[in-house]
């Protein structure tokens, strides 16, 4: 995944050093050596991470970062503080600023590009959802906004899942105060656990005997009530290799050991907030946006919704040069069920796939109704690889279990899909549709039930 990364410091030496790292992790680099041309650079460019350092004549870090917090064209920018400062009152400083991390000098190459790449994929999915705001007639952005100014990082829901119960209660003082915090002492019942509560926060010890902590994570991660529940790792100073990998995983911040009580209830504060915030994105989107645009049957967008968000979608891809796959999708021989059982029973399928192609595609890709049985998934940020194992996924879904059409057995249903990529800055929307519809009528064509890509 590539990023435009704004490095902001001083010290020309340090700005070159990070543009050689993250230039050759094929980021797109602008550079600053003040806080106000940092903030003017924002003002009139499109910006995804801002790596900024505290210690600058004219407007320190900190000052540089709450006016891009307050600022609402920025305000959902990441900010990541890089300085030599190292005591935990810093760390909380910066936090509590509205830094989305923060790291010490000298910074270690692979922790800085697993924050890196963790901060742009935590952008990525902003974006893509204030995306679709807009494209809502930017009521939803608006009223997501005017929220943002007003939400609380207190009251919250947390969960510790710790099997040492001394440290795990210590942990427990510290954040009792401001949060609602549960204990689990056995990590086996993580995944039970919080898909029976709404939590907000899950902290995670490192040193959990015999269970993996990271497929503990990952284990989370796979309930969909809480896909996108933030995650805080508790490291000693031995797991760093191990951080990285979870960093780089989706795991969204670890504390180390011996955990300083400020700066963990500034982290806490942090990603609880972010939390919020991003459902409060998303319930705005699903709130707001005109019965216009969606699909009455299936609650889908439709193809008025897709053609407009594809034109967007696709511009912004181009410029900056990131990969998109388009998957178009159409129930085999639809025709014959509203024949054989009626069109209330073709309803119910059209419902039903819905539903399951919604569940096991990814957050940031969009779903909409094409049109009869023909669907459409829009897949930012997505190469080959990727297209394959969701679109995969969807037929598998929707192939391996019946379908109840209140009839005297379960209907067998299965899909055909095809799968477009860009190719080059002359596609436009008609020819990746195009070249979607020629990979589906392959499909068909071979036998039903499968997928193919159209990939150059």
């Amino acid at each position: 995944m590539t990023a435009r990364v704004l490095i902001v410091d001083d010290i020309p030496t340090n700005v070159r050093l990070l543009e050689a790292r993250l230039s050759a992790e094929y980021f797109d680099v602008l550079t600053a050596s003040s806080g106000p041309e940092a903030l003017e650079i924002c003002d009139n460019n499109e910006v995804d991470i801002i790596l900024l350092d505290v210690m600058m004549p004219v407007m320190d870090g900190f000052e540089v970062c709450r006016r891009l917090k307050s600022n609402p064209r920025t305000h959902h920018v990441p900010v990541l503080m890089i300085t030599a400062l190292d005591q935990p009152s810093d760390r909380v400083k910066g936090l509590e600023a509205g830094a989305d991390d923060f790291l010490t000098k000298p910074v270690d190459d692979t922790q800085l590009m697993a924050r890196v790449k963790s901060l742009a994929r935590l952008k990525s999915l902003t974006d893509e959802l204030r995306a679709r705001a807009l494209t809502g007639q930017q009521i939803a952005i608006e009223d997501a906004l005017r929220a943002m100014d007003t939400i609380s990082a207190s009251g919250g829901s947390v969960l510790i899942i710790d099997n040492d119960k001394r440290h795990a209660e210590r942990v427990q003082g510290y954040l009792s105060e401001e949060h609602k915090v549960d204990i689990l002492l056995d990590p086996a019942d993580a995944v039970f656990h919080v898909s029976g509560a709404q939590y907000e926060l899950v902290l995670v010890s490192m040193s959990l005997g015999d269970f993996d902590p990271l497929r503990v994570a990952s284990q989370i991660r796979t309930v969909e009530q809480s896909r996108n529940l933030p995650i805080i790792l508790m490291a000693d100073d031995g797991d760093k290799p191990r951080v990285v990998r979870a960093l780089d995983l989706g795991v969204n911040d670890f504390i180390s050991r011996p955990i300083e009580r400020n700066e963990l209830k500034a982290r806490v504060r942090t990603q609880i907030r972010r939390h919020r915030y991003a459902m409060e994105l998303r319930q705005s989107v699903n709130n707001t946006i005109a019965l216009a645009v969606t699909d009455d049957l299936t609650g889908l967008y439709n193809r008025r919704y897709f053609d407009r968000h594809l034109s967007v979608l696709l511009g912004k891809a181009q410029a900056q040069e990131r990969n998109m796959a388009v998957m178009i999708l159409d129930i085999d021989h639809f025709k014959s069920v509203n024949d054989t059982y009626g069109h209330d029973a073709g309803d119910m399928v059209l419902r039903e796939f819905s539903a399951r192609v919604k569940r096991n595609i990814r957050g940031v890709d969009l779903a909409c109704r094409f049109g009869g049985e023909e669907f459409v998934v829009l897949m930012p940020d997505t190469d080959v690889l990727n297209a394959e194992l969701v679109a995969e996924r969807v037929r598998q879904a929707i192939a391996e279990k019946a379908f109840d059409v209140n009839s005297s057995r379960p209907l067998v249903v299965t899909v055909s899909v095809g799968v477009s990529f860009i190719e080059s800055q002359a596609d436009t929307p008609e020819t990746l549709i195009k070249r979607a519809d020629l990979a589906l009528y392959r499909a068909k064509r071979e036998g039903r039930n499968r997928v193919i890509l159209d990939a150059a």
